[in-house]
């Protein structure tokens, strides 16, 4: 859909390009329409560990519109009703943490799909742009947007990857490393030898698999090593520590 410049991502990506982004964790989607301002291709707006309402996360999305910069939600949870409302915001993509199984990666998608495909509640308002886009143009559009992102982030997920790869519906693989990490007892030590394994392992089999590679982590030289097509580097908070910092020194 043009209103969430999916299209753009897509385009990029297609091209060989790399999509980069940062996470939002602030409530004033002033935030995201700087982000699309400065270039980022895509915000990853965090449901899961910021104090995010719907109403803040609409505000971010809304915010990227008149940009070029696609906006994804992490969703708090692989649960229907969770999901559900988060879909109706019209992002460009969906990212549905702690995914450890076939099974679970079948309700993610099930969760985002209409029916016959899915069990996603119908309840259109922003895709349809309110009404200016008819219906049946809406349904087949939502058939591939947004983007049904599936997190990767426990050694269990590792494990049972084969089998997820194999769930229809999966736009694109997210590897966690943090968490991940921590399923392994070596939590925050993503380059432990183990880890990068494991990370390694994930992104050798998605790419073989031919589905799209994510990850919100930095720096960048391993993950473009490893094919990552997109990923966010950076978050908001952390941007304005850091270039504080940089003022602060910078007047010493």
């Amino acid at each position: 859909m043009q209103i969430n410049n999916l299209e753009r991502f897509r385009a990029k990506i297609a091209a060989g390009g790399v999509c980069v982004g940062t996470v939002i964790t602030l409530a004033d989607s002033t935030v995201s329409e700087l982000a699309g301002d400065a270039g980022f291709d895509f915000t990853w707006i965090d449901a899961e560990h910021a104090p995010h309402t719907l109403q803040t996360v609409l505000g971010h999305v809304m915010a990227l519109r008149g940009t070029n910069c696609a906006p994804f939600v992490r969703a708090a949870w692989n649960e229907w009703g969770v999901i559900k409302p988060i879909l109706d915001l019209a992002p460009a993509g969906i990212i549905i943490p702690m995914v450890n199984t076939k099974e679970e990666a079948e309700a993610a998608v099930a969760n985002c799909k209409y029916p016959p495909q899915g069990r996603r509640g119908f309840g259109a308002r922003r895709g349809t742009r309110y009404g200016a886009v008819p219906v049946k143009d809406y349904l087949v559009q939502s058939e591939a947007d947004p983007m049904v992102i599936i997190q990767i982030e426990h050694v269990d997920a590792v494990r049972n990857l084969d089998a997820i790869l194999e769930v229809p519906g999966i736009d694109s693989i997210c590897v966690g490393p943090n968490d991940l990490s921590g399923s392994m007892g070596k939590l925050g030590r993503i380059d432990d030898p183990d880890v990068a394994q494991a990370i390694d392992e994930v992104c050798e089999k998605t790419k073989r698999a031919g589905i799209m590679l994510g990850t919100a982590s930095a720096p960048f030289p391993p993950w473009k090593r490893r094919g990552v097509d997109w990923i966010a580097l950076c978050g908001d908070t952390g941007c304005l520590y850091e270039r504080s910092r940089q003022i602060l020194e910078g007047a010493q």
